[in-house]
């Protein structure tokens, strides 16, 4: 326990747990109903239950109960560019279960050389004993060669992997060529596993950016202009066109710009199984924090691809959710800036890793708003949040869905009609520098509920680390 001794209001849910007077919102529809779980497991829906006495009874009158949240895309404890975000498994996932996600998915990313199955190992070392809720790993593919192939297949077999990311972006690091990608795409294939693209072209990215540096641009700024929204659609239309030659079902993550959304759009109407994801940071600000005059507020947005100065971005992004084009909202949460008084280093555009914090608020940010400005209902947030991670990352038996009996209860409450601000000081990550503050947002979950635990807010910051588990996709 972090701090001191765990409050009272956190009591096991282990044993017997009623919530009355909820709207129990799935994909399919919403109904006025009860739950009632038992021993960590949901064992009666309905209205006028028959339960045991002692069962501790939440009411949920005027609240939904909605599935927790789950973030497909993190890198906590990640090291990169000679830097390792600031946030470990323990402070990531905590602040993760504040914004009512109650499961994560991590990367394994491998050194160019390094073992697969080793650096796998490593995550989950990392992970195991400090995570507050449910993870999962991907793993990247970050060169290739027969081991590569060897180690992709024992990952599914042996520790239940089924997703790969490959990199089109950073030359002479974790860069594949086209002929690289389509062995890793036909393996996946082979395998019934996702491939995940981030969708950048590398080389005119590093030409770009030679060009800017003789230029003498060495700043934030420097980062957007060496990547283009050109550069982004033109890289993910190639991964679409590589992925269907060896008909496998390609998933491009944090799809950033109009452009890109609509070669994604575009693949779709000739036959290609390709989906996509967007960032809450993408449909919440925009690009035109890189012209800030604070070099230090400027570093704080970077992230690859960029955000947008183009202001009808975000609005175009927030249409390809409501028509399905693209289909997830997560977080990317890979920040590595944490104090004022932290140092930068060098303010060499070309060392200053991307990344942003978005977890504490990722699900009240994206889903929330949009249900707020009517653009979709609690159903489709939840499509968003949680329905399309198992329909794209592997549906695992007997967990989550629309609230059926007999599944895990990763639950969050949410009063609605509240509004609330976010600043620093209410942030249960190490980070100062969410993207999302001083934004309003327009709800709050009363409780957050797994199978271990039930909490209340404003107590999550006393959950216990190594308390939940990894679970294989």
């Amino acid at each position: 326990v972090v701090g001191s001794r765990c409050p009272t209001e956190q009591i096991s849910a282990q044993n017997r747990l009623l919530i009355k007077n909820g709207k129990i919102v799935n994909e399919d529809g919403m109904v006025d109903g009860d739950v009632y779980v038992e021993d960590g497991i949901i064992k009666q829906l309905g209205r006028n239950l028959i339960i045991p006495g002692g069962t501790r009874i939440i009411d949920a009158r005027g609240k939904y109960v909605i599935p927790g949240g789950i973030d497909p895309h993190t890198h906590l404890q990640f090291e990169f560019m000679g830097a390792v975000s600031q946030d470990d498994f323990y402070q990531g996932t905590k602040a993760a279960l504040a914004g009512g996600t109650t499961m994560i998915i991590d990367f394994a990313i491998p050194k160019k050389g390094e073992s697969l199955i080793e650096a796998y190992e490593n995550w989950r070392q990392k992970a195991d004993e400090k995570v507050c809720c449910d993870y999962g790993l991907h793993v990247a593919v970050t060169w290739w060669s027969d081991k590569v192939k060897e180690e992709m297949e024992l990952l599914c077999k042996d520790h239940g992997v089924n997703s790969f990311k490959v990199f089109m972006a950073y030359k002479d690091s974790m860069m594949l060529r086209d002929n690289e990608l389509y062995g890793v795409f036909d393996k996946c294939r082979q395998l019934g596993a996702i491939a995940q693209v981030h969708a950048e072209n590398g080389d005119i990215i590093d030409e770009n950016t030679k060009k800017l540096l003789a230029n003498g641009v060495t700043g934030p700024e420097g980062h957007a202009l060496s990547r283009p929204e050109d550069v982004e659609a033109e890289a993910t239309n190639r991964a679409c066109v590589i992925a269907n030659q060896v008909s496998c079902p390609l998933y491009v993550v944090h799809v950033m710009s109009k452009s890109a959304g609509s070669a994604i759009e575009s693949a779709q109407s000739r036959g290609y199984q390709v989906f996509g994801e967007v960032i809450a940071a993408a449909v919440g600000t925009d690009g035109s924090h890189y012209k800030h005059s604070s070099w230090r507020h400027a570093a704080n947005y970077i992230m690859s691809p960029p955000l947008r100065d183009d202001p009808s971005t975000q609005e175009a992004l927030v249409d390809f959710l409501v028509n399905k084009k693209l289909n997830i909202i997560q977080s990317d949460e890979t920040a590595f800036y944490k104090k004022k008084e932290q140092k930068f280093g060098s303010s060499i555009m070309t060392r200053l890793p991307p990344g942003q914090h978005n977890m504490n608020d990722c699900k009240t940010h994206s889903e929330e708003n949009l249900c707020s400005a009517t653009l979709i209902n609690p159903c489709e947030a939840c499509t968003i949040s949680f329905e399309n991670f198992w329909t794209f990352f592997h549906d695992l038996p007997g967990r989550g869905g629309p609230v059926p009996i007999q599944c895990h209860p990763d639950r969050v409450i949410w009063r609605t009609l509240l509004q609330r601000s976010t600043f620093a000081k209410t942030q249960l990550t190490t980070q100062n520098n969410d993207v999302s503050q001083q934004q309003n947002v327009p709800s709050q979950q009363s409780y957050w509920i797994i199978p271990s635990l039930i909490c209340p807010d404003g107590t999550s910051h006393h959950v216990h680390n190594s308390q939940s588990r990894e679970l294989s996709l």
